[in-house]
Parts: structure tokens; sequence; C-alpha cells
């Protein structure tokens, strides 16, 4: 039997892809099982000093991602070894991953492209798994989508547990059991505090890059260092009556240097205005990140971070680029204002040679990590492809040693 540790991008597909080659298959999962509607509710407590994006349910952080589809890492990877691209190309065909129809295009994002173009940026819709049949256009993307409309982790759990695989969930692994630097299991602590022991010579860790650092460091193994968060901030203005605020966000792409740019409404906006008759759906605002440095660690189960000089003046550069984009989309420059900088995608803390092989396998025989935590290099962009092709070439690996 198998052991998956998390529902999210990397340990969903592995239980899938092992589950339908007929391999028993338990999966942990520390949150609840929800409607993807109702994701919004089981975002993490935000740290006074980090401000970070990311939900503990079944499906992980993929209930509450903009759907974004971005081919990453592929040449990156290559140095350390690992090629991905066969598991890129099936991964987007498995998932849809595509550019929406220009019916789902709203003004907003219209404005967004148009501007760009005048002033010579590279613009492209953005490569999305969402799937126009039943996309209402609320923009609720990263709230749970309230029809069902973008692919998440929630959809190969499901086609797991169809094919004979067992999720156990609202249950937190508190450590891996070994024995002579082998792999025996986990002990897991119920939602009712009772524990319980889980056999197999087999486990996979994809709890994220945050928790699957802290259960690695029990095992006196030095994950938690080298830690990236994506630094972004959000930045917008007023433009009467755009109703951005109900597009699908996100759904087109510049691609900088130094950061990348797209449309994506924040709440944090509105709330950031002097005038508070300014209704939402007069905001039109742009999302600016750029690639973080690997300064971060994990000690004592806390995150430790902080930016570099090198970030803030990216996030500048893109910031000023994104007011030049708002003011020839027509927002009105004496409105324009910023979020406070904020973080997403955390990994590194568990790299390709270093805890890893290029297998994934860490020092303890059976133990493999595949989430976030394998990746050597802040991406800059969601590595939800990235993480699904590195899982989907781990299963590969799995399934071929156990079938021998």
């Amino acid at each position: 039997m198998v052991l998956i540790i998390g529902t999210g991008v990397g340990g969903s597909i592995i239980a899938m892809e092992l589950a339908k080659s007929n391999i028993p298959v338990t999966i942990i999962e520390k949150g609840p099982s929800v409607d993807v509607k109702d994701s919004y509710k089981y975002y993490d407590k935000i740290d006074d000093c980090l401000d970070l994006s990311k939900t503990t349910c079944v499906g992980g952080s993929s209930v509450v991602a903009a759907g974004n589809g971005v081919r990453l890492l592929e040449e990156e990877l290559k140095k350390y070894n690992v090629d991905i691209s066969t598991e890129l190309s099936e991964v987007e065909e498995l998932i849809r991953v595509h550019q929406l129809d220009d019916s789902h295009f709203g003004e907003g994002t219209k404005k967004f492209m148009e501007a760009a173009k005048s002033i010579g940026l590279p613009v492209i819709k953005m490569p999305k798994f969402i799937r126009e049949e039943d996309c209402i256009q609320c923009g609720k993307c990263a709230w749970g989508c309230p029809n069902d409309a973008k692919w998440t982790s929630k959809d190969f759990i499901k086609i797991a547990i169809e094919n004979g695989a067992e999720l156990i969930s609202e249950a937190e692994v508190t450590d891996i059991l070994t024995e002579n630097k082998t792999v025996k299991g986990a002990k897991i602590k119920h939602s009712d505090d009772s524990t319980e022991t889980i056999e197999s010579d087999i486990v996979v860790l994809s709890a994220g890059a945050i928790n699957s650092a802290i259960i690695l460091q029990k095992l006196g193994l030095k994950a938690g260092e080298n830690l990236f968060i994506d630094p972004f901030v959000t930045v917008g203005g007023v433009l009467k009556d755009i109703n951005y605020n109900s597009e699908v966000t996100m759904n087109a792409l510049i691609k900088g240097k130094n950061f990348v740019l797209a449309p994506h409404y924040s709440v944090i906006i509105n709330q950031n205005m002097d005038d508070e008759n300014i209704k939402k759906e007069d905001i039109l605002s742009i999302m600016v990140k750029v690639p973080d440095d690997n300064h971060g660690k994990i000690v004592e189960g806390k995150v430790i971070k902080e930016n570099t000089i090198k970030d803030i003046r990216f996030i500048a550069e893109g910031a000023a680029t994104a007011g030049a984009v708002l003011v020839g989309a027509g927002v009105d420059p004496n409105t324009i204002t910023s979020t406070h900088l904020r973080g997403a995608h955390p990994g590194g803390t568990a790299a390709i040679g270093d805890i890893v092989d290029n297998n994934l396998k860490t020092e303890y025989e059976g133990l493999y990590v595949s989430d976030a935590s394998v990746i050597p290099e802040a991406p800059g962009a969601p590595p939800i492809i990235a993480i699904l092709a590195l899982s989907k070439r781990l299963s590969k690996h799995l399934i071929n040693n156990l079938s021998n």
C-alpha cells in the first residue's frame, strides 16, 4: 500500500494514477472535505508577518487558484537531470489547458490588453484550465468556484476514490515512522485527538512546501532551508462601471524581464480608497508578481522570510509598469493605489539535488516528496502545471517499480 500525505496538486495526481493502476492507496488530508464553493472559508490564518494565500481542505490551494496553467520550469529542471517535457504535455491535455474563448473576456481584461499593446508590452491570453461551458464569469475564482467550472485537485481525488483509494480527511500526520533508514508508515492525529498508526513501506509526502518541510525536519533532514515565496502586490484605481470584479480573473498575461503582470481584482484596493463611495465595480487592477530569492527558512514550525532589495526593486519596477497600463486603460491616475506586499507559491524547502534526488526520493528508503517543496528555483508564476508534471513523472516511476 502507498500512503500519500496531502490532497493538493502533487498528491492528487499520484493517488489517481496509482489507483487506476490497481495499486492500493491511502490518502491523508489535514483539512476537511468541503464543496469547492465554500473553499474560501478554509483559508489559513494570516500570520502577522506573512500574508500567504493558501487553504487547508481536500484539494489544497488548487480549490482557490485562479485556474492559470502556465508551462514552467521545463528547461530549469533539466539542469538537475529531470526532464518533464512529456509530462507537461500530458498534464496540459489531461486538465484541458487552453486560452479561453473571446466570449470569456470582459471589458476590463480587453482594456488591459489594449493598453499593454499600445505601450509596446508583450501581452498574451493566459492559459487556463477553466471550462467555458460551466463558467458563469462571476469573478470568484480565488474564493472557490461556485459552479465547479475549473479543474481542481478534488477532481483527481474523486477519480482515485472511484478506483479504490481510501481518503482519510481531518487527520494530521504528526510523524513519519522509520526503521534503519527505511520508511515504515506514519502516525496521524484525528480531529477528535485520537491517534492512529498506518503502516506502509512507501510514503509520498505532498503536504505543501511548509508542512512537508516540518515533517521532514522531524526525521533529521535539513529541509526548510532556501524557502521561496513569490512576492506580489495588486495595483489598481477607478474606472467607473468597468465591472472587472465579475470577470474571469487573471485572463491575460504580460511577461516582463523581472516581473509578470495580470489583471486581478483585490478587495484590499477598495479598502485602501479614500472615498468609501467607490464601488468594487469601479475598480480595474493588476497583479504584479516577481520571482523570489530563496532566502527564507522554516524554524521550529515558523516561517522566517524577509524580502531582499532585489525583490523590492522588481516589485517597484512592475508596479510602475502596471500604473502605466492602468492609465492607458482609462483609470484615473489620481486614484491609483496598491495593496500591501503579499506572498504566493511557497516552495524550495526540499529541493531536488538537496533533499530529494531526481526521482524525488529522500535518503530514507521508500520516502518520496512531491509538491512545491522540491522545486529548486522560484518560478515567479503559479507552478501548478510543473508540480503536476513532476508528480505524474513520479507516479510512472512508482508504478514501474511496484509492477516489477
